[in-house]
Protein backbone atom coordinates (compact mmCIF):
# COMPACT_ATOMS: atom_id res chain seq x y z
CA UNK A 1 0.00 0.00 0.00
CA UNK A 2 1.02 3.48 -1.15
CA UNK A 3 1.29 6.00 2.15
CA UNK A 4 -1.90 7.65 1.00
CA UNK A 5 -3.26 4.61 1.11
CA UNK A 6 -2.32 3.96 4.63
CA UNK A 7 -3.50 7.12 5.80
CA UNK A 8 -7.23 6.69 3.49
CA UNK A 9 -7.50 3.24 5.33
CA UNK A 10 -7.22 4.58 8.82
CA UNK A 11 -9.21 7.49 8.21
CA UNK A 12 -11.80 4.94 7.23
CA UNK A 13 -11.50 2.94 10.14
CA UNK A 14 -12.07 5.80 11.77
CA UNK A 15 -15.23 6.92 10.75
CA UNK A 16 -16.42 3.52 11.27
CA UNK A 17 -16.40 3.87 14.59
CA UNK A 18 -19.02 6.25 14.12
CA UNK A 19 -21.63 3.98 12.54
CA UNK A 20 -21.02 0.87 14.19
CA UNK A 21 -20.02 -1.05 18.04
CA UNK A 22 -16.69 -1.41 17.56
CA UNK A 23 -14.00 -2.70 19.77
CA UNK A 24 -11.86 0.59 20.92
CA UNK A 25 -9.18 -1.32 22.00
CA UNK A 26 -8.48 -3.10 18.94
CA UNK A 27 -9.34 0.12 17.03
CA UNK A 28 -6.09 1.80 19.44
CA UNK A 29 -3.79 -1.15 18.42
CA UNK A 30 -4.62 -0.69 14.58
CA UNK A 31 -4.09 3.02 15.40
CA UNK A 32 -0.73 2.43 16.22
CA UNK A 33 0.38 -0.05 13.51
CA UNK A 34 -1.01 3.05 11.23
CA UNK A 35 1.04 5.22 13.07
CA UNK A 36 4.33 2.97 12.29
CA UNK A 37 3.14 2.56 8.85
CA UNK A 38 2.84 6.12 7.87
CA UNK A 39 5.05 7.77 10.27
CA UNK A 40 8.17 5.53 10.42
CA UNK A 41 8.50 5.67 13.61
CA UNK A 42 9.64 2.77 15.47
CA UNK A 43 6.92 2.11 17.69
CA UNK A 44 4.15 4.01 18.66
CA UNK A 45 2.07 4.00 22.68
CA UNK A 46 -1.26 5.56 23.55
CA UNK A 47 -2.44 6.66 27.10
CA UNK A 48 -5.64 7.76 28.23
CA UNK A 49 -7.42 9.14 31.74
CA UNK A 50 -9.37 7.33 33.42
CA UNK A 51 -12.51 8.65 34.79
CA UNK A 52 -10.41 10.16 37.55
CA UNK A 53 -7.75 11.50 35.61
CA UNK A 54 -4.89 9.26 36.20
CA UNK A 55 -3.01 8.31 33.01
CA UNK A 56 -3.37 4.58 31.73
CA UNK A 57 -1.86 2.42 29.28
CA UNK A 58 -4.34 1.61 26.71
CA UNK A 59 -2.57 0.29 23.61
CA UNK A 60 1.36 -0.32 22.25
CA UNK A 61 3.04 -1.42 19.04
CA UNK A 62 4.88 -3.99 21.14
CA UNK A 63 5.26 -5.37 24.79
CA UNK A 64 8.48 -3.09 25.54
CA UNK A 65 7.16 -0.08 24.40
CA UNK A 66 3.84 -0.82 26.58
CA UNK A 67 6.45 -1.67 29.60
CA UNK A 68 8.52 1.65 28.65
CA UNK A 69 4.89 3.74 29.26
CA UNK A 70 4.09 2.06 32.42
CA UNK A 71 7.78 3.02 33.75
CA UNK A 72 6.59 6.53 32.64
CA UNK A 73 3.17 6.61 34.68
CA UNK A 74 4.92 4.98 37.47
CA UNK A 75 7.60 7.95 38.02
CA UNK A 76 5.31 10.79 36.81
CA UNK A 77 7.58 11.32 33.81
CA UNK A 78 7.99 11.92 29.96
CA UNK A 79 6.94 14.22 27.15
CA UNK A 80 3.32 12.07 26.93
CA UNK A 81 2.56 12.68 30.84
CA UNK A 82 3.70 16.52 29.95
CA UNK A 83 1.50 16.76 27.05
CA UNK A 84 -1.66 15.37 28.56
CA UNK A 85 -1.35 18.09 31.26
CA UNK A 86 -0.74 21.28 28.45
CA UNK A 87 -3.03 19.81 26.11
CA UNK A 88 0.20 20.61 23.31
CA UNK A 89 2.74 18.25 21.51
CA UNK A 90 5.99 17.83 22.09
CA UNK A 91 8.36 17.00 19.40
CA UNK A 92 11.59 15.81 18.36
CA UNK A 93 12.56 15.49 21.93
CA UNK A 94 16.52 14.10 21.77
CA UNK A 95 16.43 11.65 24.32
CA UNK A 96 20.41 11.63 24.55
CA UNK A 97 20.34 15.26 25.33
CA UNK A 98 20.32 16.30 28.95
CA UNK A 99 18.76 19.53 28.11
CA UNK A 100 15.49 18.59 26.50
CA UNK A 101 15.41 15.64 29.39
CA UNK A 102 16.18 17.74 32.21
CA UNK A 103 12.16 17.14 33.64
CA UNK A 104 12.07 13.88 32.83
CA UNK A 105 15.97 12.05 33.30
CA UNK A 106 14.75 8.91 34.92
CA UNK A 107 12.19 8.66 31.44
CA UNK A 108 14.89 9.01 29.49
CA UNK A 109 17.39 7.12 30.41
CA UNK A 110 15.06 3.97 30.49
CA UNK A 111 14.25 4.71 27.01
CA UNK A 112 17.19 5.18 25.70
CA UNK A 113 18.21 1.58 27.48
CA UNK A 114 14.99 0.25 25.37
CA UNK A 115 16.81 1.28 21.84
CA UNK A 116 15.05 4.82 21.72
CA UNK A 117 16.59 8.33 20.56
CA UNK A 118 14.27 10.17 19.47
CA UNK A 119 10.55 11.18 21.03
CA UNK A 120 7.20 12.51 20.27
CA UNK A 121 4.01 12.93 22.07
CA UNK A 122 0.45 13.92 20.51
CA UNK A 123 -2.34 15.49 22.58
CA UNK A 124 -5.35 13.13 21.91
CA UNK A 125 -7.61 16.13 22.46
CA UNK A 126 -11.57 17.83 21.58
CA UNK A 127 -11.56 21.28 22.07
CA UNK A 128 -9.68 22.28 24.39
CA UNK A 129 -10.08 18.82 26.84
CA UNK A 130 -7.53 16.90 26.60
CA UNK A 131 -8.13 12.84 27.38
CA UNK A 132 -4.64 11.04 26.53
CA UNK A 133 -1.61 11.15 24.26
CA UNK A 134 -0.04 9.44 21.83
CA UNK A 135 3.76 8.97 21.76
CA UNK A 136 5.92 7.96 18.87
CA UNK A 137 9.47 6.50 19.29
CA UNK A 138 12.47 6.55 17.23
CA UNK A 139 15.53 4.65 17.07
CA UNK A 140 16.68 7.00 14.88
CA UNK A 141 18.15 10.22 16.03
CA UNK A 142 15.95 12.38 13.30
CA UNK A 143 12.95 14.94 13.16
CA UNK A 144 9.44 14.53 12.70
CA UNK A 145 8.67 16.73 9.62
CA UNK A 146 6.35 19.05 9.43
CA UNK A 147 3.81 17.54 7.25
CA UNK A 148 4.67 14.31 9.20
CA UNK A 149 3.81 16.20 12.63
CA UNK A 150 0.56 17.21 11.23
CA UNK A 151 -0.23 13.40 9.73
CA UNK A 152 0.05 12.64 13.78
CA UNK A 153 -2.00 15.19 15.30
CA UNK A 154 -4.93 14.12 12.60
CA UNK A 155 -4.23 10.54 13.46
CA UNK A 156 -4.80 11.57 17.22
CA UNK A 157 -7.53 13.61 16.97
CA UNK A 158 -9.97 11.28 14.53
CA UNK A 159 -9.11 7.82 17.57
CA UNK A 160 -10.12 10.63 19.78
CA UNK A 161 -13.24 11.35 18.16
CA UNK A 162 -13.97 7.77 17.96
CA UNK A 163 -13.21 7.44 22.00
CA UNK A 164 -15.51 10.14 22.48
CA UNK A 165 -18.24 9.07 20.61
CA UNK A 166 -21.08 6.48 20.85
CA UNK A 167 -25.04 6.05 21.85
CA UNK A 168 -24.42 7.11 25.07
CA UNK A 169 -22.48 10.96 24.02
CA UNK A 170 -26.57 12.01 23.74
CA UNK A 171 -26.95 11.35 27.43
CA UNK A 172 -23.29 12.92 28.26
CA UNK A 173 -20.81 10.99 30.34
CA UNK A 174 -19.70 9.22 27.25
CA UNK A 175 -15.91 10.13 28.48
CA UNK A 176 -16.25 8.12 31.38
CA UNK A 177 -17.93 5.08 29.56
CA UNK A 178 -15.60 4.83 26.86
CA UNK A 179 -12.55 5.06 28.99
CA UNK A 180 -13.98 2.66 32.06
CA UNK A 181 -14.99 0.19 29.45
CA UNK A 182 -11.16 0.39 27.96
CA UNK A 183 -9.75 0.42 30.88
CA UNK A 184 -11.74 -2.67 32.27
CA UNK A 185 -10.78 -4.34 28.31
CA UNK A 186 -7.07 -3.72 28.76
CA UNK A 187 -7.03 -5.95 31.93
CA UNK A 188 -8.79 -8.76 29.78
CA UNK A 189 -7.09 -8.80 27.02
CA UNK A 190 -3.37 -8.99 29.52
CA UNK A 191 -4.61 -11.56 30.74
CA UNK A 192 -5.47 -13.87 27.74
CA UNK A 193 -2.10 -12.73 26.55
CA UNK A 194 -0.58 -14.23 29.81
CA UNK A 195 -2.77 -17.48 29.37
CA UNK A 196 -1.98 -18.17 25.36
CA UNK A 197 1.98 -17.04 26.09
CA UNK A 198 2.12 -19.22 29.39
CA UNK A 199 0.73 -22.66 26.82
CA UNK A 200 2.93 -21.62 23.91
CA UNK A 201 5.94 -21.00 25.95
CA UNK A 202 6.32 -17.98 23.92
CA UNK A 203 6.34 -13.97 24.55
CA UNK A 204 3.38 -11.66 24.81
CA UNK A 205 3.85 -9.47 21.66
CA UNK A 206 3.63 -13.30 19.90
CA UNK A 207 0.30 -14.13 21.64
CA UNK A 208 -1.13 -10.87 20.88
CA UNK A 209 -0.21 -10.57 17.61
CA UNK A 210 -2.42 -14.13 16.67
CA UNK A 211 -5.33 -13.49 19.46
CA UNK A 212 -5.61 -10.28 17.30
CA UNK A 213 -5.32 -12.50 13.87
CA UNK A 214 -7.89 -14.98 15.20
CA UNK A 215 -10.34 -12.70 16.46
CA UNK A 216 -10.31 -10.27 12.61
CA UNK A 217 -10.25 -14.19 11.02
CA UNK A 218 -13.87 -14.72 13.02
CA UNK A 219 -15.01 -11.30 13.15
CA UNK A 220 -14.93 -11.70 16.81
CA UNK A 221 -15.11 -8.17 19.21
CA UNK A 222 -11.59 -8.74 20.25
CA UNK A 223 -12.29 -8.23 24.36
CA UNK A 224 -15.20 -11.01 24.36
CA UNK A 225 -12.73 -13.43 22.48
CA UNK A 226 -10.10 -12.94 25.04
CA UNK A 227 -12.74 -13.33 27.78
CA UNK A 228 -13.58 -17.01 26.53
CA UNK A 229 -9.63 -17.51 26.13
CA UNK A 230 -10.05 -17.19 29.85
CA UNK A 231 -13.14 -18.72 30.81
CA UNK A 232 -11.55 -21.73 29.19
CA UNK A 233 -14.81 -21.16 26.64
CA UNK A 234 -12.21 -21.32 23.42
CA UNK A 235 -9.77 -23.83 22.87
CA UNK A 236 -7.10 -22.04 22.35
CA UNK A 237 -5.48 -25.29 20.01
CA UNK A 238 -8.02 -23.66 17.59
CA UNK A 239 -5.61 -20.59 17.38
CA UNK A 240 -3.03 -20.21 14.71
CA UNK A 241 0.24 -19.57 16.00
CA UNK A 242 2.19 -17.37 14.25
Amino acid sequence: MTREEHLLAAMVEAVDTLVDDFDLIDFLHQLCDRCNQLLDVTAVGVMLADPDGRLQVIAASDEHTRLLELFALQTDQGPCVECHRSGTPRLNVDLTSPVQTAAFPRFAARARQAGFTTTHALPMRLRQQSVGAMNLFDARAQDLSATDARVAQALADVATIAILQQRTIMYGNVERAQLRAALSSRIVIEQAKGVLAERWNTDLDTAFDALRRHARAHQLPLTRMCQQVIDGALDTTAIQRP
